[in-house]
């Protein structure tokens, strides 16, 4: 079944391998045979070593894309697949939100696992902690599967038949409220519901990781006392820094902390800050608050784009998915936040990451570790 990001996108709103050129400076490299940027030997050492997950990354964010990649003969190009495997990030977690159609979720599944088949080359379905383990040796780049909903658990059994089909992580709500709970941009938050309560029961017995990324506060600081496995917020940032309803106060990131789960910082350029100048250093500001709040192995990655980044996309795009959200969310004319925006962005934060005095380790941890661990401890 053919399903395109613009119906799941309408849903949400009701609701080559690395090439290294000889030494060029003193300890800079290019990473991309056709690109002139150069980054230190350090940075590259700390991306090739490191298991890098983006907590929220897709695939791709438009249809045309979509509908060539998944449905069409003539599929991804030689240059989108080296982008792939060029970026440095060895596992995206592909999830996008939608209303709540068990059907379109089927669908949504169908292609995904025909995604993964089709292109089993160069792409691996994320399942396991074995298969987090041995995708960077495998050479190919791991997916894993994600709804930023939960909608279409019509029923508590329906988490282990979506289990089966692969998806390992699920947001409780989107923006909006559902059966579950509220999004962040409710006028009120209801908090989590009985049903919302027996969902989380259920996903915590299967090993679906919960995803409060898009709660409102008090249903994100339920889920917390609710569910008995570390919870994640795959991508957002503290409101600290910027007043967003969508990102999440001190009181939040304390209890996630308290209870094991990891924060991914997010590139969207209102999240990251209220004002110009937006670069990856405020993105890092965000890291460094919580690392300095909970500890450094409570934050990681979570880009909330694809690749390619919002800015590049048409026109018509973007005025669609600007409409499809409430005044509140703030655009403004860019979305992606410089230095965050395109294929070898991972590389240039781990640069930005060591500007800033993180050792090794730490730098590991966020780019992935963190994640992994959250992961192995709702997976088993």
């Amino acid at each position: 079944m053919a399903l395109s990001r613009r119906r799941l996108l309408k849903g949400a709103a009701a609701t080559g391998a690395l090439f290294f050129a000889p030494m060029i400076n003193r300890n800079a490299y290019r990473v991309f045979a056709a690109d002139d940027t150069r980054y230190s030997n350090r940075a590259i050492d700390l991306v090739n070593r490191s298991l890098v997950i983006d907590m929220l990354g897709v695939l791709t964010m438009t249809d045309e894309d979509y509908e060539r990649w998944f449905h069409a003969k003539d599929g991804m190009t030689a240059k989108e697949l080296a982008d792939f495997h060029g970026s440095g990030i060895k596992v995206f977690h592909h999830s996008i939100g939608m209303g709540g159609s068990r059907e379109d979720a089927l669908a949504y599944f169908a292609d995904l696992n025909a995604f993964t088949n089709r292109y089993r080359n160069d792409f691996q379905r994320i399942a396991t902690v074995a298969d987090l383990d041995g995708v960077t040796a495998s050479g190919k780049v791991g997916v894993m599967f994600g709804i930023q909903n939960a909608e279409h658990f019509h029923k508590p059994d329906d988490v282990k038949t979506f289990w089966d089909l692969g998806q390992r992580v699920s947001q409780l709500t989107y923006n909006a409220q559902n059966l579950i709970g509220c999004g962040s941009t409710e006028r009120e938050d209801c908090g989590i519901t009985d049903f919302g309560a027996a969902i989380i029961k259920k996903m915590n017995e299967v090993g679906m990781v919960v995803d409060v990324s898009h709660c409102g506060e008090k249903t994100t600081l339920e889920a917390f006392d609710l569910s008995t496995k570390p919870v994640a917020i795959t991508h957002s940032n503290c409101r600290k820094l910027v007043n967003h309803p969508r990102l999440k106060t001190d009181e939040a990131i304390r209890k996630m902390a308290k209870a094991g789960g990891v924060m991914g910082i997010t590139g969207v350029r209102m999240f990251v800050r209220d004002k110009e100048p937006t670069t990856i250093e405020h993105m890092v500001d965000h890291i460094d608050h919580v690392k300095k709040l909970v500890g450094i192995e409570h934050v990681g990655i979570g880009s909330d784009a694809d690749l390619y980044g919002y800015d590049v996309k048409p026109e018509p795009f973007l005025k669609m998915l600007k409409g499809s959200y409430k005044a509140s969310y703030a655009f403004r004319d860019k979305i992606d936040t410089d230095g965050f925006n395109h294929p070898k962005k991972v590389y240039d934060l781990t640069e930005a990451l060591i500007r800033r005095k993180y050792s090794d380790d730490n730098i590991v941890a966020i780019l992935g570790g963190n994640f992994r661990r959250l992961l192995a401890a709702n997976w088993g």
